[in-house]
């Protein structure tokens, strides 16, 4: 990773990670996901809802495959990022961002998924948070989110850190946000 990335607030780690704490005092760690972080991501997925699944995947499914895993834990850190969120244990995994990032580096997605047991508790609010810092210092210009119409949440959440709302082109149970970071 580029230095600039290590300029978000935050105690910064020898893993290329940082501690992040929430509006509610929980402390946790976030670093960039890795080949080994496998089990313990799949381990995470089976601790999220199933409906949260739904909006993360956009579609069913009753368990992330190991293929989805690895391209979830082998990522090329230069146009995608996994930052997975660690309990104070630091073992446990409460959250997963990924941000994916077109080949110039001026758009990205990102995507959330935050541990059933550590939901309402700021988790969600300062990945985030995180995430958007992370993307900016890549250079990133605009970062989206694609949203199930019904994921009344993380909407709420991204309008209340400056996205905006359009409607997503060709599907109307869709919604596509998007900040311009710039």
């Amino acid at each position: 990773m580029k230095a600039s990335v290590h300029q978000a607030p935050g105690k910064k780690v020898d893993d290329g990670g940082r501690d992040l704490t929430t509006r509610t005092g929980l402390t946790f760690h976030v670093r960039p996901a890795r080949p080994d972080d496998e089990a313990a991501l799949a381990d995470f997925f089976r601790h999220v809802t199933p409906e949260d699944l739904r909006f993360r995947f956009l579609g069913g499914l009753r368990e992330v495959s190991h293929e989805r895993l690895v391209a979830m834990t082998n990522v090329d850190h230069r146009r995608t990022e996994n930052l997975l969120a660690f309990a104070q244990d630091g073992k446990t995994i409460i959250a997963t961002a990924m941000l994916a990032c077109d080949a110039s580096l001026d758009k990205g997605e990102v995507a959330i998924s935050i541990r059933a047991e550590y939901k309402h508790r700021g988790v969600g609010w300062e990945m985030l948070r995180h995430v958007a810092r992370y993307a900016q210092a890549k250079g990133v210009q605009t970062l989206e989110s694609i949203e199930s119409r019904q994921n009344h949440d993380a909407i709420e959440l991204e309008l209340e850190q400056g996205f905006v709302a359009e409607s997503y082109p060709d599907d109307a149970t869709l919604v596509l946000i998007r900040k311009h970071l710039s």
